[in-house]
């Protein structure tokens, strides 16, 4: 994403509206770290014998979460 666009006044006032857990998901969104992590578990969860809310509640303290993103 260009830098121009982080600084374009439109992103700004929409991230200056957002609470805590709105930045953070704005944050995550934006990380490749995070996103690869996430797509990652999601093809673990793909696979037989994977005990999916051990694997999520794994993700979720990796990165701080106090939920599972892939509950269903």
């Amino acid at each position: 994403m260009p830098t121009s666009f982080w600084r374009s006044p439109e992103l700004r006032d929409h991230i200056s509206r957002l609470d805590r857990s709105g930045f953070a998901v704005e944050f995550l969104r934006r990380n490749t770290t995070y996103r690869r992590d996430y797509a990652r578990l999601q093809r673990r969860l793909g696979r037989r014998g994977v005990d999916s809310a051990a694997e999520c509640a794994a993700f979720a303290r990796r990165w701080g979460l106090c939920f599972c993103p892939c509950a269903r």
